[in-house]
């Protein structure tokens, strides 16, 4: 894991690619439904309502969909990113044009209930680790082309993001292994290579499945040993055993009923999958409030 590279919060180029991609892929050649029924002169104000407990992640993103849509919209932000939200809260306010309002429901909304809900399961997660010194991190297993977002919603959650992208650290996996243990190459001889022609800013980090290769590995090299699938015992058994300058990664069925056992072996590290492809979506919605709206 690279924590000496702080991923960007949100660029704003990026985050409007993905933002633009949404609105393409919602809207179509128009809101049609909106267009034949409502006037276009109608103004009026809605509210992002929260309907279950939880943690904000998404705030900005909202807001700029909304302007994406129609940059004459106000946006009043309530509650900031990283904020426990409860039901009745009311994460935003935006007034304008109705039809514009409408046309920016679906992707604000889709954008957010994702990311609130990947940040309130971390929160659990990180939650069942209080008090003990490890950091609990997210994975590469991300919704293809949301990867940015999904990692910040992870952080908002009091998590932390592993490698944002392959060249944002080393990481000799099992497949890797494979491959060249087919030209006779040892675990050892395949990690001391790796080390060697590694650009020294890169961590190196090497998947291991058994104590024995876990200590092969730190010989090797390795700044971080991830314990892939070990048994509770076999990671107190490879933490006691290695160096303490090599930190260690647990990894593979994490769940939040075993999270604090993982965590009480000792390791440095928790990666979890689930927080990023298996995270539900927290329940928000767009009300229009009647008494606002007036002809223009």
């Amino acid at each position: 894991m690279r924590e000496r590279t702080k991923i960007p919060e949100l660029p704003e180029k990026e985050l409007n690619c993905i933002i633009d991609q949404a609105l393409a892929e919602d809207i179509g050649p128009g809101d049609i439904t909106s267009e034949i029924l409502i006037p276009a002169d109608l103004h009026g104000r809605a509210f992002l309502l929260v309907k279950a407990r939880g943690v904000l992640a998404g705030g900005e993103v909202a807001r700029r969909v909304f302007l994406r849509v129609d940059p004459s919209l106000l946006i009043e932000m309530h509650i900031p990113d990283g904020s426990r939200i409860k039901p009745g809260d009311k994460v935003a306010t935006v007034s304008g044009r109705v039809t514009s309002i409408l046309k920016a429901e679906r992707v604000v909304l889709n954008f957010l209930q994702r990311m609130c809900g990947i940040a309130s399961e971390t929160a659990r997660y990180v939650a069942r680790t209080r008090s003990l010194s490890v950091k609990v991190t997210d994975t590469r297993k991300t919704t293809p082309g949301l990867r940015m977002l999904e990692k910040y919603a992870v952080r908002m959650g009091g998590g932390y993001n592993h490698r944002a992208h392959l060249g944002d650290g080393i990481l000799v996996k099992d497949n890797h292994l494979a491959a060249l243990r087919v030209l006779g190459r040892s675990m050892k001889e395949v990690v001391a290579e790796a080390r060697r022609r590694a650009p020294p800013d890169l961590p190196l980090e090497v998947e291991t499945t058994t104590v024995e290769e876990a200590m092969a590995a730190a010989d090797a090299g390795a700044d971080i040993v991830m314990l892939d699938n070990m048994s509770l015992d076999e990671m107190r058994r490879a933490v006691s055993l290695l160096p303490p300058s090599v930190k260690t990664e647990a990894s593979g069925g994490v769940r939040l009923h075993n999270i604090r056992a993982v965590a009480e072996t000792g390791v440095d590290i928790i990666s979890v999958g689930a927080l990023t492809h298996s995270s539900k979506a927290l329940d928000i919605s767009l009300e229009l409030e009647p008494q606002m709206l007036k002809l223009f």
